[in-house]
């Protein structure tokens, strides 16, 4: 299960459907992170988004943790999927 951290009071619940939203307030609601996203600083797969005023940044789990406490200070909206790297998946 990925984990967001609300800086602001306009963040989306990452387990309801996704709606149709623009503006500000589009910015702060969770997307699934593909392998198409990559992150800002060395290129590989992106598993947490992090939105600030000026825009958005991918990192990979490894940078991600290396700038957390400047991110969190910042940050309008972090979406932190790295879970999926230590998640097992259940086979039946």
């Amino acid at each position: 299960m990925s984990t967001t951290t609300p800086i602001s009071p306009t963040v989306a619940d990452p387990t309801a459907a996704p709606e149709q939203a623009t503006g500000p307030a589009a910015a702060t609601e969770t997307r699934p992170l593909t392998t198409a996203d990559r992150c800002d600083a060395c290129g590989a797969q992106a598993y947490l988004r992090v939105v600030l005023a000026s825009g958005e940044l991918l990192f990979c789990a490894h940078h991600g943790r290396a700038h957390r406490e400047i991110l969190e200070r910042q940050a309008l909206f972090i979406q932190d999927e790295s879970d999926r790297l230590t998640r097992t998946s259940e086979v039946d």
